[in-house]
């Protein structure tokens, strides 16, 4: 069901009012209902595998908790009884056992994943090394990837994880669980939550409150604004210059792939502000996933801003037991002890940080465009990490602290370029056509003659012009939040005020908005990962 359909919205409101009508110990199971209808609905054969993710992982998460539970009673049932080291082999004994449980439960979900998102890519790799010997791989597999499988299936593992590690007890109702796994909001494109925070809120039975009721509709109008105004918008225009990029001068391909990041944030936070706003209206506080990504003053500091969910995920279950783990600080004492303080220090991080940026980069796609994204990606970060104390001593001397607004500038602009060339390295179907694009941005120096040479795609000024409105507005709402959250700062203003805000947001929708007769409603961009 796509979010901009007038289905959508009336399958929204029958949840609205079905949550507020039935009492609030039953609440919970509304929830469930209409979110395995959404995803029922996008596709019956989908839900088979949802449900063995959520089922293995209840299971295993009940299996570790019964371990766990067990240990701790024997300890104290034998706390004088046992020595040190008995206690000690007992515990290493149980802990095995868990993570036996554990790995089982990972290799299933991963290797669920992995099947659906990796195989023609393998086959692919396959086919090639075959091909040097004369040889072939014929690639028959033919299956959809479920929806959301790479939210989900994140979602689930860091619950159980959480459970591994003793963050959060096991969830014994397999629906509750299954709530939290298959809750539509976010099911699609995020963001990954934790069960601590995001279960108790979806258990609880939140109650009707006007002010919230406000607040979210706001925020879904500003969703739908992103989308339809300026994601919409820039799609044809982007779309065109990929698909012939060697024909547009070098300066018209540089304004596009900038719009092209544009493009993607109006689209992936529109639907953030859409979904959020209707778990706003319900009382259920959605965890942010964008924090004025635009305004980052380095590559690190930009990651932390951009999808900030999936950042945290791979931050708490892959960088952190990377990097702390035993192998690791061995190995960081021993190159200490040879390379030095700083250098030695740094080795456990850069490893951590290699491992977790490949992640990512397969996570958003099985193709050597992504890999190399996200090694790029990690070999900035990484340099940053090796080079602070020498980027330190340069800004010192030169007096370029950040309290200066040029030297703020200066990095906003640096890393927002730098990103730009960055993001758009998978995005046309391949590394080679990505590396295609950088190069014709400086292979051709010669300014785009007419409009079209400059916006292809069927843009009309007037269009455009509107674009650039709505980025406007974007850059001044994360101004805004820079000082305080903007629902409060709409709220301090004038009544008139707001509603004129309000009337100029819906009146662009009617008028420019990219829906209707004769267009087929884009899914959002992310739908694909």
């Amino acid at each position: 069901m796509n979010l901009l359909s007038i289905s959508f919205l009336l399958f929204a409101l029958g949840l609205c009012l079905a949550y507020f009508l039935v009492p609030a110990r039953f609440r919970w199971w509304v929830l469930l209902a209409f979110s395995l209808a959404f995803y029922a609905l996008g596709g019956w054969l989908n839900l088979p595998f949802l449900l063995l993710t959520a089922a293995s992982i209840w299971g295993a998460a009940l299996l570790i908790q019964k371990n766990a539970d067990a240990q701790s009673a024997w300890l104290k049932a034998h706390k004088s009884e046992c020595s040190k080291e008995e206690k000690a082999a007992y515990k290493a004994r149980e802990r095995n056992r868990r993570k036996r449980i554990l790995v089982g439960a990972l290799v299933l979900n991963f290797g669920i994943l992995c099947a659906f998102k990796y195989v023609h890519f393998l086959l692919a790799q396959a086919d090639a090394v075959a091909g040097w010997f004369g040889g072939s791989v014929h690639d028959t597999v033919q299956w959809i990837i479920p929806l959301g499988i790479s939210f989900y299936t994140f979602q689930s593992v860091g619950y159980l994880l959480d459970v591994f590690w003793d963050r959060c007890e096991a969830q014994r109702s397999f629906p509750k669980l299954l709530l939290f796994v298959c809750f539509f909001p976010q099911i699609l494109q995020g963001p990954i939550s934790s069960y601590s925070q995001l279960g108790p809120e979806l258990y609880r039975g939140h109650d009707f409150d006007f002010d919230e009721l406000c607040r979210g509709l706001r925020r879904m109008l500003w969703g739908f604004f992103k989308k339809l105004v300026i994601a919409d918008a820039l799609a044809p225009f982007v779309a065109a210059l990929f698909a012939d990029y060697p024909t547009y001068a070098g300066l018209a391909a540089f304004v596009g792939i900038a719009l092209y990041s544009i493009q993607l944030y109006a689209d992936f936070s529109g639907y953030m502000d859409i979904v959020c706003g209707l778990c706003r209206v319900l009382g259920i506080p959605l965890r942010e996933n964008f924090d004025r990504p635009f305004f980052a003053h380095s590559v690190a500091e930009y990651w932390r801003r951009w999808h900030m969910s999936l950042g945290d995920w791979f931050k708490a279950y892959v960088y952190y037991p990377i990097a702390v783990s035993g192998w690791a600080q061995r190995l960081g004492k021993r190159a200490r002890a040879k390379l030095g303080k700083t250098a030695g220090g740094a080795l456990p991080a850069t490893l951590a940080l290699i491992v977790t940026w490949l992640a990512t980069g397969l996570w958003h796609g099985a193709s050597w465009g992504y890999v190399v994204w996200g090694g790029l990606n990690g070999a900035f970060l990484i340099l940053s990490v090796w080079m602070e104390p020498v980027f330190k001593g340069w800004t010192a001397r030169l007096r370029l602290g950040d309290d200066k607004r040029s030297w703020q500038l200066f990095r906003i602009l640096r890393t927002n370029l730098l990103l730009v060339f960055l993001r758009i390295l998978p995005e046309l179907g391949g590394l080679r056509d990505g590396l295609g694009l950088w190069a014709q941005v400086f292979r051709s120096p010669t300014l785009p003659q007419g409009w079209e040479s400059w916006f292809p795609g069927g843009a009309s000024p007037v269009q455009m012009l509107v674009v650039g409105f709505g980025f406007a507005l974007m850059l001044a709402a994360d101004g805004i939040k820079c000082r305080q959250p903007v629902q409060d700062w709409l709220d301090k203003r004038p009544l008139a005020l707001r509603f004129a805000l309000y009337f100029v947001l819906l009146a662009l929708i009617l008028i420019f908005g990219c829906y209707g007769p004769g267009y087929d409603a884009r899914d959002f961009m992310y739908f694909k990962f």
